[in-house]
């Protein structure tokens, strides 16, 4: 989805043609006066899962994984986060208070159960739904998701990219500091390795359209994000009972595979799958997979 498609549609009720079905899209108005933009696409009588998209990027579902949703019987909903594409911005928000929305967005559409999938900074947000929403989420999917700051035992920054590095450590000292390193390094190169760069010139290129459609209206979305992963994520994973499956790459220098390792160590019962010679965009090509897992293991 290009910028001028979503300028040229603008907010409200609407629905976009993607590959496999439509993308209905509209805007939820939630109890604290903030506005949640909304994507669906698939049969209401499907399976619901919720997307949780990355950093930085729009909530439009994941065309490349539209064929495998539709075989597999699934109904993609998902929302840009707070501060991104038409969503309200909410400065102080956590890994936590994220559920809130997801919450409220299921009540809106009468869903009761749904399982969830988190990819890059998306992990965390899809953890915290099933930490805190046990009565509701059926089973999760993380790829290439962060662990906790706090993570005990973790050397956290440990094999992450100088890119990443530097703008995860400004977020640990602030807003002040976060919002000076973004406004100076907007040329810093991505810590991305020649498998990443060879998936997006195919079908993950999609990537490219949700991330630079997010940032048309400023980098408050990106900001909150970091500054999100490196405070307390409000939640406790010890307290997740659900199926979860951790996918990631090994070759991953954005987030490194150590991350869904102590995850794998700090959720009961969870699976790991740790993929050689992916990266942190490669690792989607293995995503078909993760949904199928996530649609079987839903109950």
């Amino acid at each position: 989805m290009s910028d001028g498609e979503r300028k040229g549609e603008g907010k409200g009720e609407g629905q976009r043609t993607g590959p496999g079905d439509a993308v209905r899209e509209h805007d939820l108005d939630l109890p604290d006066g903030r506005i949640l933009h909304v994507y669906d696409a698939g049969p209401e009588d499907a399976l619901p899962v919720i997307w949780h998209h990355g950093t930085p990027n729009l909530g439009w579902p994941p065309e490349p994984l539209f064929d495998a949703a539709a075989e597999l019987g699934v109904r993609w909903i998902s929302f840009d986060r707070p501060g991104y594409g038409d969503s309200t911005a909410n400065p102080d928000r956590t890994i936590a208070s994220v559920t809130a929305d997801v919450a409220a967005l299921a009540d809106h559409l009468h869903i009761d159960r749904f399982g969830v999938f988190g990819y890059s900074g998306g992990g965390p947000h899809a953890l915290a739904c099933a930490a805190a929403l046990p009565d509701r989420v059926v089973a999760a999917v993380n790829m290439a998701g962060l662990a906790p700051f706090d993570a005990e035992g973790l050397d956290w920054f440990a094999g992450m990219g100088p890119t990443s590095t530097a703008a995860l450590k400004a977020a640990v000292q602030g807003r002040s500091e976060k919002d000076r390193r973004e406004a100076e390094s907007a040329d810093a190169p991505i810590d991305f390795d020649g498998s990443d760069w060879a998936a997006l010139a195919g079908e993950w290129g999609w990537f490219g359209k949700v991330a630079g459609a997010a940032m048309v209206n400023g980098i408050s979305g990106l900001i909150d994000d970091d500054l999100a992963y490196v405070t307390p994520w409000g939640v406790d994973l010890a307290h997740i009972a659900i199926p979860v499956f951790l996918l990631h790459g090994a070759d991953d220098r954005v987030v490194p595979a150590a991350h869904s390792r102590w995850l794998a160590s700090a959720i009961g019962g969870s699976e790991l799958r740790v993929v050689p010679k992916a990266s942190h965009v490669s690792i989607a090509l293995d995503a078909p997979e993760a949904l199928r897992w996530l649609a079987q293991h839903a109950p």
